[in-house]
């Protein structure tokens, strides 16, 4: 069996936002289309994700903003969030779903029967910060997956955030917890528009416009992983977002599916080296679907690399 787990599940499919809407259940179907073209799947563990309880929402969120949620689920059509986030009558299925992934990918590596989880699941999560729901995300599957590995006794844990919008929810979740470290790449200007922090747990490396695989490979290399091995994580939680392909329209980086590669076969090698019990990946931002596609697969491609090659 292979110790590389694709965690999905169908209910993910179910949340909408209506039909011009860019974060859409077509982002797993080109995922999953993707993954049996190209014979993937025939080097994956596929799990189906739990089921998620409200006690594990409250794990990272307040009972105000799970209690805003539920109450706000519409019987028919759509109810507004955030703005651009909207809810509709199968949301909660997903959300189930989303978070219950996290927790499944966390049971699996401490239970020691995979090394890497990648939870292709929706809706995202890295901009829903405690009290609020917002850019596309309802609650913060992550986080809740960090909190839950702490509650099983991980002790330090290290969050890498990739996705081209700066992961504020995730920030802010953790802004005051000494054993969670952040490393987070972001365009800047974007949104939300972050604030440079300095805080002892955390790695802010805004990138211009139009930065390509070379700035990825700099921050990683002169800045993340002199930190991670003085931090010696003992668990790696990465918010894959593909929204900064160069073909992506939702902001202006210039990464390449082999980027993501790279990137994903690095963290595998540190975490392989350096005694880490293993990475959890979810689904973050992309919105070319190909480009998508194509960069879940060479992300996924990398985490085998690292780890079964």
């Amino acid at each position: 069996m292979s110790r590389i787990a694709l965690i999905s599940h169908p209910a993910c499919r179910r949340h909408d936002m209506g039909a011009e809407h860019p974060e859409c259940a077509a982002r797993l179907d080109v995922i999953q289309d993707r993954i049996l073209a190209s014979g993937l799947d025939l080097s994956l563990t596929q799990i189906s994700a739990t089921r998620a309880q409200r006690d594990d929402y409250l794990r990272a969120h307040s009972e105000q903003l799970v209690s805003l949620v539920e109450q706000r689920i519409p019987k028919e059509g759509y109810a507004d969030l955030d703005g651009d986030t909207h809810l509709c009558p199968h949301t909660m299925a997903s959300v189930e779903r989303a978070v219950g992934a996290g927790l499944t990918a966390v049971d699996a590596i401490l239970g020691g029967t995979i090394d890497s989880g990648f939870c292709a699941v929706r809706p995202p999560g890295h901009h829903a910060s405690q009290d609020h729901s917002a850019g596309f995300c309802i609650f913060n599957n992550l986080a809740i997956a960090v909190r839950y590995a702490q509650s099983k006794g991980i002790e330090r844990i290290a969050v890498l955030d990739i996705d081209v919008h700066h992961g504020d929810g995730t920030q802010s979740i953790f802004a005051q917890d000494a054993n969670v470290l952040l490393c987070s790449l972001y365009q800047n200007p974007l949104y939300p528009n972050p604030e440079p922090v300095e805080r002892a747990n955390l790695i802010q490396s805004p990138l211009p416009p139009a930065s390509d695989g070379n700035a990825l490979r700099q921050v990683v290399q002169e800045q993340w992983l002199p930190s991670l091995t003085q931090f010696a994580p003992q668990m790696i939680f990465v918010s894959a977002g593909f929204d900064g392909h160069i073909e992506d329209d939702m902001a202006a980086l210039k990464f390449v599916e082999q980027d993501y590669a790279w990137f994903s076969q690095c963290i595998g090698q540190f975490a392989r080296t350096h005694q880490v019990k293993g990475i959890v990946s979810f689904l973050e931002g992309g919105y070319h679907l190909s480009a998508l596609a194509r960069g879940v697969e060479h992300y996924l491609r990398g985490q085998l690399a690292a780890f079964d090659g």
